[in-house]
């Protein structure tokens, strides 16, 4: 018989009590991240909307406070002297011990690396002292009995109507609702069209998640019919009529539209997980072709979406030969960005000087990306995640774009041996660019397909002035196309809030001479924007010009950026719909001359 090896005794005490030290500091992380989320449902019966955006912000920053909390008491305990490399060892050995009946053991894991990585030089990120892969299942992790990751209702033995409204009370909302009857009625009646005979079936269940949903000015029931091997998903979003009352406003079944609603363009959800695992288990059903990593991300769960991501990515680094290559579209002045063929993302890294017109340094540029991190996205910017000290095998670069990064980010590439570290940079969805989108549009002669890009450039930009965000740079390279065709920002070195901005008319030239003169006659301050000017460098081509003021000419007046600005400084919070309008149940489209008002 082949013999076992067994590793020798766990007798450090010292390893013992710093992995029972980073799991407290875990612990504590997840009790208060819980906490956050669970105050979730009182802002929204509240519907104190600037309390909750702020809330939903600060929770972010939750995570990296409490590991440098770790960090701080494991320096200040122990001298570097007595944490040898075996004592490391034995470390993760104690703290995978600890972890076995733990309900978060994978956010458990990530915690434990980034206080690792916080202390150790980057030369032991990949060996024994981390989890590179995950130690501990997440799988059939039990719950709490009071609070289950799912409920499960049969709508065969108590029928529809009555099924989905005890759904909906269950959650026990302290705001009323206007017609709970009505709006059950209408998600009935559209369960029946989809479900169809499935429901007459005794062995039919409807599973609902335990918690709802909470982003924005909405809450939302996300469940699941299930017949046999049929999965039919569903999410029915809660939001507040113009009385202060709840209603249900549709019931979502698309599992595109689905997917768009849980976009990396949006911000986190807040929702109370007892065990996260589980909840990803069964979004995963609801969107099979969505990465766990996203799927995390979109829960709040930031760090841990970061570190499932880059194991996706050295996995497909290792079953892949093709190169790192400059990503498709004009080259940028703030950033070098490049991609590997067969991978949907792209790499951002921040040059060390940017050439004029230009006025920025690294460090606004990434206040400009964390700005977005921890701003409401409103599926019209695309989260990024941000690495330091990036290892990439050299040989899968070709010489031009390494020559080209070591050209102008010379401070943050560095060679070491076979690979190429890159000290900081941030990695995004990949799309494609719009302006690439209408050329080829227009190449084809697909007239659909620019008018398509236009209205949702507008719409966008209109988003995006909704949630006091001014892009800036309004250019078509600085926006990019999902697979699912929306229009979304990606380039935010220029971006500034509505309220930082005067937009102003230009002042009619006081003589033919101001008429003609190549330079401003009239003073221009830092933060001035003058709208009508956009259609200078947005709308020479003809086509594309046509559809824009189709649909869009108010973007090319100061009066509606002016208003939109009003409308934010009276405190007005923007309703955020991540579905398209015609679903709703009170639907009613505009006729053309209140679209023309």
């Amino acid at each position: 018989m082949p013999q076992t090896t067994f590793p020798k005794l766990l007798r450090s005490q010292i390893a013992f009590d710093i992995a029972r030290t980073i799991l407290d500091g875990f612990d504590k992380h997840y009790r208060l991240f819980r906490e956050e989320s669970q105050a979730a449902k009182r802002y929204f019966e509240a519907g104190d909307w600037k309390t909750a955006q702020r809330k939903a912000r600060e929770r972010i920053a939750f995570y990296d406070t409490r590991v440098q909390e770790c960090v701080q008491i494991l320096e200040d305990e122990y001298d570097q002297e007595e944490i040898g490399d075996e004592v490391w060892r034995e470390v993760k050995l104690h703290y995978i011990g600890l972890l076995i009946n733990h309900k978060q053991p994978e956010l458990a894991e990530t915690f434990f690396n980034s206080v690792c990585c916080n202390i150790l030089h980057r030369s032991y990120y990949h060996n024994d002292f981390i989890f590179v892969r995950p130690a501990v299942s997440t799988e059939y992790i039990e719950t709490d009995e009071i609070q289950p990751t799912y409920r499960v209702y049969y709508p065969a033995k108590d029928g529809l109507h009555y099924t989905l409204k005890r759904i909906v009370t269950n959650f026990q909302l302290a705001t009323p609702f206007a017609d709970l009857d009505r709006d059950v009625g209408f998600v009935e009646a559209r369960m029946r069209a989809m479900f169809g005979s499935d429901l007459l079936e005794p062995n039919h269940q409807i599973q609902v998640l335990a918690s709802l949903f909470y982003r924005n000015k909405g809450a939302y029931i996300v469940g699941k019919g299930i017949n046999g091997n049929r999965i039919y998903p569903f999410v029915v979003p809660i939001l507040y009529n113009r009385k202060g009352q709840l209603v249900l406003d549709t019931v979502l079944f698309d599992p595109t539209l689905i997917t768009v609603l849980f976009s990396f363009t949006r911000a986190y959800f807040m929702v109370d997980m007892e065990v996260p695992s589980a909840y990803v288990h069964f979004l995963r059903t609801l969107m099979p072709y969505k990465p766990r990593s996203e799927i995390y991300t979109i829960l709040g769960l930031q760090k841990l979406g970061k570190a499932a991501f880059y194991r996706d990515f050295l996995h497909h680094l290792r079953h892949s030969s093709d190169c790192f290559e400059a990503a498709p579209g004009i080259r940028g002045l703030v950033m070098v960005v490049f991609a590997l063929p067969s991978f949907p993302y792209v790499f951002k890294v921040i040059k060390d000087f940017f050439p004029p017109p230009k006025e920025t340094t690294r460090a606004v540029v990434k206040e400009k990306y964390l700005l977005v991190k921890n701003h409401d996205r409103v599926g019209r910017m695309a989260d990024t995640l941000e690495y330091s000290n990036v290892a990439f095998p050299r040989a899968r670069f070709s010489s031009e774009l390494l020559a080209e990064l070591k050209e102008v980010a010379p401070s943050i590439v560095e060679e070491e041996g076979d690979e190429i570290i890159i000290k900081h940079l941030y990695i995004e969805r990949r799309m494609m660019p719009l302006n690439l989108f209408l050329s080829e549009a227009e190449r084809r002669g697909d007239h659909a397909s620019v008018e398509h890009g236009m209205v949702e450039y507008g719409n966008a930009i209109k988003d995006l002035v909704g949630v006091n965000i001014f892009p800036g740079d309004m250019l078509y390279k600085n926006f990019g196309v999902t697979k699912h065709g929306r229009v979304v920002f990606y380039d935010y070195d220029e971006i500034e809030y509505i309220t930082d901005c005067n937009f102003r008319e230009i002042p009619a030239p006081r003589n033919e001479e101001d008429e003609m003169s190549s330079e401003p006659w009239y003073p221009v301050a830092k933060n001035d924007v003058f709208p009508e000017q956009f259609g200078t460098f947005l709308l020479g081509n003809t086509e594309v010009r046509k559809y824009f003021l189709k649909h869009h000419a108010d973007l090319l007046t100061a009066k509606y950026w002016q208003n939109a600005k009003q409308r934010i400084l009276d405190g007005h919070i923007e309703d955020v719909f991540p579905y398209p309008q015609e679903l709703r149940f009170s639907y009613k489209p505009l006729t053309p001359a209140a679209q023309a008002a």
